[in-house]
């Protein structure tokens, strides 16, 4: 059985910085095309925020967290990090790990982590 296991959500004051990670299981994670994030906030839709491929050399970012989230992930651990630095209430949401066996789509979500930031 696939699992994604988001983790290192909290409330922070804006300008701070949070490092989730999403820690995998069932399957071989080096074998996932690619890992991601995804957030989805109070009454809004869920949003993509960024993906990274397999081998951790080509990633790609929501504009609204481009130059302040960076996505990596460690395939010797089978986890996927997200570095959340600059906060801002408006990243204020439950956040979501996906993977996908091939870049067609997104096959594995996890049941995500709350990030909460403060004014």
């Amino acid at each position: 059985q696939v699992r994604l296991i988001e983790s290192g959500g909290g409330l922070v004051q804006a300008g701070g910085s949070l490092r989730l990670s999403c820690a995998a299981s069932g399957r071989t994670f080096s074998s996932y095309a690619m890992v991601g994030w995804f957030r989805q906030a109070p009454g809004k839709e869920r949003e993509f925020v960024a993906r990274i491929k397999q081998s951790g050399s080509i990633t790609y970012y929501a504009d609204s967290v481009k130059g302040r989230f960076t996505i990596s992930r460690d395939n010797a651990k089978n986890t996927a990090y997200l570095q959340m630095n600059s906060l801002k209430p408006e990243d204020t949401a439950v956040y979501y790990c996906v993977a996908a066996i091939a870049t067609t789509s997104w096959d594995y979500w996890g049941q995500g982590t709350q990030v909460t930031v403060s004014s």
